[in-house]
């Protein structure tokens, strides 16, 4: 096995988006109409190792040449929905972020060279050139999930599975295969949108603008740009590596972030102070074990 098919990390989460083939233009409605039907179409672990073998050769490769035709596939009542994977610009938008954390020259020259940074700007600058209205399928967070986005999800959308231990034969699964637990939300693009919309109004009449709102105003204006009866999901992703299971059975953060909104249109401001207080303290701890030996 290679190093990279062997990696579990990085721990981070997704919000991805799920459009019916109607969304899309032809030929890349057929595509995807035909990437449908395969009897197997890989997952998320997949495109990570994928992603991770670029970063092996030296001058590591940060953005694919080419970009991948694989996306993720679900239905919603019964319809197909597809969230293309989109890696080149989903590397382009992750360097850029890179860039803008503010590294210190020599860390990130080593992570990255000058001269390959500044050849994957040029090519970026070209392709918005020629496509000036993209946008990604799904949004990345490393270390955490960001506040905002549990205000699309309530605690009815949650779905959580139990890992299966290596060597146990539990829930049906193969002895000594394994599989790591599962926990993601999801719901209808019109539930998210009515959702966020709830709560954008809550903050507004209550306090002033802050970091969340307009982290709030950012995130719906990318889901204006999906078809209304798409599929948004939010998956922890690599972050169920990081914590006890205990942890992920108990976790109900969308269910609190709604706790405080209501609090909030009741006029309770301490009431809503402190239902968020102890929601930023859950994943503040989350976010503090990045720099844990």
């Amino acid at each position: 096995m290679s190093v990279a098919s062997s990696v579990l990390v990085p721990y981070a989460s997704y919000l991805r988006v799920y459009e019916p083939l109607a969304a899309f233009p032809e030929p890349e409605r057929s595509h995807w109409a035909r990437y449908a039907r395969r009897p197997r179409i890989p997952g998320a672990q997949e495109e990570l190792r994928r992603s991770l073998a670029d970063l092996l050769p030296t001058p590591p490769v940060p953005v694919p040449v080419h970009e991948s035709g694989e996306a993720f596939v679900a239905h919603l009542d019964g319809v197909v929905v597809i969230c293309p994977w989109r890696t080149r610009l989903r590397g382009w938008l992750a360097l850029e972020e890179l860039v803008a954390e503010g590294y210190p020259g020599p860390v990130l020259d080593a992570m990255l060279p000058p001269v390959v940074r500044a050849q994957v700007a040029a090519d970026h600058e070209r392709w918005l050139a020629r496509n000036p209205d993209a946008r990604p399928w799904i949004r990345t967070a490393v270390w955490q999930v960001p506040v905002r986005w549990f205000a699309l999800f309530g605690d009815e959308d949650r779905q959580y599975e139990p890992g299966v231990r290596k060597g146990g034969a539990g829930d049906g699964a193969r002895a000594g295969a394994g599989r790591a637990p599962v926990l993601r939300y999801r719901t209808t693009m019109a539930q998210a949108r009515r959702r966020l919309a709830r709560t954008l109004r809550a903050l507004r009449e209550s306090i002033d603008d802050g970091p969340m709102t307009e982290g709030l105003v950012e995130v719906g204006r990318w889901l204006e740009e999906f078809h209304p009866r798409a599929l948004v999901e939010l998956d922890f992703g690599g972050l169920v590596h990081v914590v006890p299971e205990e942890w992920l059975a108990e976790e109900r953060s969308a269910a609190q972030l709604a706790e405080g909104i209501a609090a909030l249109r009741a006029g309770d401001g301490e009431a809503a102070g402190e239902a968020y207080g102890r929601l930023a303290e859950r994943w503040r701890a989350i976010r503090d074990l990045r720099f844990a030996n």
